[in-house]
């Protein structure tokens, strides 16, 4: 688990899955930055699958819908995405945000695809194409937990040995017994808690921040709940929350483009 203890009461940005993908345009970004300079997050938290990668994926790898996929193509859409974020806070010349990413199972697919076929691709591709850090973000492996002022952020908790995400904000709270937020279903869900000494507990499922609908998603997409999630006065694992729909998002920062 990575700590990253800040000595006052934070605001935290925490941006869900958001899959930057070719073919698809990279407004909502713009969005963010929007948001971001009216209301000066502390830390901007990347929940992970900020990129797509669907050039990698293993499972419809030989399809038709597979063909014509492209690795740069898919990496440059993310980092574009990324430039829309980062440029216009740097250009304000001010206090930068921490900027923190908890890397998602689709760029993994990067590492997994190395591991996969390493005389082909070790020294071609990897991480680093993702210019995390030319851009100022804290990269996270995948998996790995990072708690900042009590909340535990991942791109997603696993339920068991066989490492299966958990299923639910409440189970998350049942297994975890902090507070924990989390990304990976696109779901919203959201359930809290308190000890008998009043420590209060939250368990988070923080959506997607997609303006886009995938074919494979058609049929499960009334489950989906497009928008960024902010919370305020962040000590100690407590906070209060404030939910943002992409819809919104459109409407007050549509203008920044």
């Amino acid at each position: 688990m990575a700590n990253i203890h800040i000595p006052k009461p934070q605001t935290i940005l925490v941006i869900p899955d958001s899959h930057a993908t070719p073919g698809e345009h990279n407004d909502r970004y713009s969005w963010l930055a929007g948001l971001a300079i009216d209301i000066k997050p502390d830390v901007i938290v990347d929940i992970g699958d900020w990129w797509d990668m669907s050039s990698l994926c293993s499972y419809d790898k030989g399809t038709r819908g597979f063909h014509g996929r492209r690795y740069q193509a898919d990496v440059a859409a993310g980092v574009e995405a990324q430039d829309r974020l980062v440029s216009p806070l740097r250009a304000r010349k001010k206090k930068m945000p921490r900027l923190v990413r908890c890397i998602g199972n689709h760029e993994h697919r990067i590492e997994r695809a190395i591991e996969r076929e390493p005389e082909l691709l070790e020294g071609t591709i990897g991480m680093r194409d993702l210019q995390s850090r030319e851009y100022g973000f804290e990269e996270f492996p995948f998996l790995e937990v990072v708690n900042i002022n009590g909340v535990n952020f991942a791109h997603y908790f696993a339920s068991g040995v066989m490492g299966r995400p958990v299923a639910s904000a409440r189970a998350l709270l049942t297994n975890q017994n902090a507070t924990c937020i989390q990304g990976h279903s696109h779901t919203f869900d959201y359930a809290t808690k308190a000890n008998v000494e009043g420590k209060r507990f939250h368990g988070i499922f923080c959506g997607v921040y997609q303006d886009y609908l995938p074919d494979f998603a058609k049929a499960q997409a009334y489950l989906w709940r497009p928008g960024v999630l902010v919370l305020r006065d962040v000590w100690e694992g407590d906070f209060d929350m404030e939910w943002i729909s992409i819809q919104r998002m459109e409407r007050t920062y549509g203008r920044v483009l």
